[in-house]
């Protein structure tokens, strides 16, 4: 709905503002402008008949962004009105390689920091030396963050004095050019097919385009916030775009290929060669399932997991020869996890076609998912301690219906994202959905395969402890794990949202409690209670819900450890720019696996001192709370979640770190570059 409402703001600014310039009307404002633009030449003194580069240089305040030639669902381009000398004029604007940015499910084209826009003028050619030319310009544009949008208006003043053509800013603007699209040089094709625009596009298979984006240059050809689908066909890369029906004799545009580079794409209608589904895209599916199978087998050992696994695994020792049940116990344990993985990732695949950044573990971004979790992790470690019992046999939660044990498991298991994950994970989000929606399933087979061996081999449940009265101690002995999960996800809630909302959560967990005692105290003398109990721990688990703050970022401490700034990345091209290595690290309160990299890795003195050594600057990524611009940087590294780890060395590309560090890792690196 916030979203919702944001669409309307913008589009009725947007209105306002575009009525305003019809009348002539300045729009009024009571603060400088968010995006401060400035009118500079090439050459101050410019030759008779010559023509001179121009440059409105854009300077954006952090968090806000300016708009391209085509704006995208949102937002307007900038307007120009000249006032030239008699017999000057200006030619088309030149705008550099935009980005996509989606704010409330619209796909805006935009600038996120410093960029300029280039326009060439031309001179009259009977000038005499040391003529004087006055030029101004009214610029009218849009500023905008993720939540506002402020029209601004510039008048834009300089003057020129007919000269000998010297360029005074040669450098600067050869900067400003490097960051424009390259004219492709060759004839693109396309072809439309019903309601899908393909696009053939000649570029040579030894060229890279990573993480490609084709931005039209007219509105209304494609479904700008549907998700692209690129493929290689030798020296021909090839497109595919949802559109918005009507017919078109050409497609022109810009393709991002990576790096802020781009390509000026004009096509024309011809054949297009289907996008393929090569022996080498097969290869990367079954590499991506691989990973994501041997990343779910080791959820297993994490906290929150193994307790339910273990209790799992004991009370299917009790089956003994019992193979059928044994196999189907299995066989539902599977079931389980897997939908619950294919569940949570055909909803990122839904939100991600939507236009959200969101990634593995999304669910845990929201304070209200954190506190149901929390409740249910209490209500498993409660029952493992004996304070209640389930009607079942051998021993409540993690004997109960297979599917349910298995679903439980993969739920609580998504805070994780260990070895193997994260690069198969963020594989799946680029593959098509038959095959990334196989990836997920992957990752709870992973998760269930210890259990599925159980069934599976007698050998091995055999070799399983024989049952016991020493399994009630074990089971009140793996409850510690279980409280120490909930604890941690009361952390993670205080880092997200507060002391206001930790409070609130901890009472509707104690409230959940004390209803799960009375349901052990009436089970006690023999009586039910466990229907009324479970209802009034999820009324209280759902007044929390209701009842919490709103979120807030304010009061978070800032990073710390090897004195870190947080990310950016124009703080990171910076940095590169003043020859410094520079190591970066995306994290997040609630990933395990980050946690222990940072204490046992990261944070020891040996990297300190090595990093001090070698003038090391330190970036952190905080992704605890979705961030749209962490979340898109992952993405061009071919990732959906965290942990990752870059180094740049002073010159040459990052060297993308394992997922599990070592101080010896770290030291190492740095020292050898």
């Amino acid at each position: 709905m916030a979203g919702r409402r944001f669409n309307l703001v913008t589009l009725g600014i947007v209105g306002i503002t575009a009525l305003a310039m019809l009348l002539g009307l300045t729009p009024l404002r009571a603060e400088p402008n968010h995006i401060v633009a400035t009118l500079v030449a090439e050459s101050a003194t410019p030759a008779p008949g010559q023509t001179v580069m121009l440059a409105v240089a854009m300077q954006p305040e952090p968090g806000w962004h300016g708009y391209w030639s085509n704006p995208g669902e949102a937002g307007f381009e900038p307007r120009f009105v000249w006032t030239l000398p008699s017999g000057a004029t200006t030619g088309t604007v030149a705008f550099p390689v935009p980005q996509p940015l989606v704010i409330g499910g619209l796909m805006n084209y935009v600038f996120e920091g410093p960029h300029a826009l280039l326009i060439p003028l031309k001179l009259p050619q009977q000038l005499a030396g040391g003529t004087k030319l006055p030029i101004a310009l009214k610029l009218d544009y849009l500023a905008c963050t993720d939540q506002i949008c402020v029209p601004q208006r510039a008048a834009l003043t300089m003057t020129l004095t007919i000269g000998d053509g010297t360029p005074d800013l040669r450098a600067r603007f050869d900067g400003w050019r490097t960051k424009l699209p390259t004219p492709l040089g060759t004839t693109a094709h396309f072809e439309r097919i019903g309601k899908l625009l393909r696009l053939a596009i000649p570029i040579p298979a030894a060229a890279t385009a990573a993480n490609p984006h084709f931005f039209p240059a007219h509105a209304g050809l494609i479904e700008d916030a549907a998700p692209q689908k690129f493929g290689r066909d030798g020296d021909v890369l090839v497109a595919e775009f949802a559109t918005q029906g009507g017919a078109t004799t050409s497609v022109e545009g810009v393709l991002s290929i990576g790096e802020g580079r781009g390509l000026t794409i004009a096509a024309g209608v011809g054949t297009v060669p289907p996008l393929p589904t090569s022996r080498n895209g097969w290869q990367a599916v079954l590499i991506a399932l691989g990973g994501a199978v041997l990343g779910g087998l080791i959820l297993n050992v994490m906290p929150c997991v193994f307790p339910i696994l273990s209790l799992k695994a004991f009370n299917l020792a009790k089956v003994g020869g019992d193979e059928r049940r044994a196999r189907r116990d299995a066989l539902g344990y599977t079931l389980g996890a897997m939908l619950v993985c294919v569940t949570l990732g055909g909803m990122i695949l839904e939100l991600r076609a939507a236009g959200s950044s969101v990634g593995w573990a999304f669910q845990l971004q929201d304070p209200r998912v954190i506190v149901a979790l929390l409740v249910l992790v209490a209500a498993i470690a409660l029952n493992f301690a004996g304070l209640f019992e389930l009607p079942t046999v051998g021993g409540g939660l993690a004997s109960t219906n297979s599917v349910a044990s298995g679903a439980l498991a993969a739920f609580i298991a998504t805070p994780c994202t260990g070895p193997f994950m994260g690069v198969a994970l963020g594989a799946a989000l680029v593959l098509p959905t038959a095959a990334a929606l196989a990836v997920f399933a992957g990752l709870g087979f992973g998760l269930a395969l210890p259990f599925l061996l159980l069934g599976f081999v007698p050998g091995l449940r055999r070799a399983l402890p024989k049952p016991g009265a020493w399994m009630a101690t074990m089971r009140r002995i793996l409850s510690v794990p279980m409280f120490l999960t909930a604890l941690g996800l009361v952390w993670l809630l205080g880092r997200q949202a507060g002391s206001d909302a930790v409070t609130v959560a901890l009472l509707g967990a104690l409230g959940a409690s004390l209803a799960f005692w009375w349901t052990g105290l009436r089970q006690v003398k023999g009586k039910s209670g466990l229907a009324l109990g479970t209802a009034l721990a999820i009324g209280s688990a759902s007044l929390a819900v209701a009842c919490l703050p709103a979120p807030t970022r304010a009061g978070r401490a800032a990073p710390t450890a090897l004195h870190a700034e947080p990310f950016s990345e124009l703080r990171l091209k910076e940095l590169r720019a003043e020859g410094r290595p520079v190591f970066v690290y995306f994290t997040a309160d609630w990933c395990l696996t980050c946690k222990v990299n940072e204490r046992v890795a990261i944070e020891q003195p040996s990297v300190e001192a090595a990093f001090k050594a070698r003038k090391v600057a330190v970036l952190v990524g905080d992704w605890t709370r979705s961030d749209p611009a962490i979340s898109r940087f992952l993405e061009t590294q071919g990732r959906s979640g965290v942990p990752l780890y870059l180094f740049y060395p002073k010159a040459g590309q990052a060297i993308t770190l394992p997922q599990v560090l070592t101080p010896g890792t770290l030291t190492a690196l740095v020292t050898s570059s």
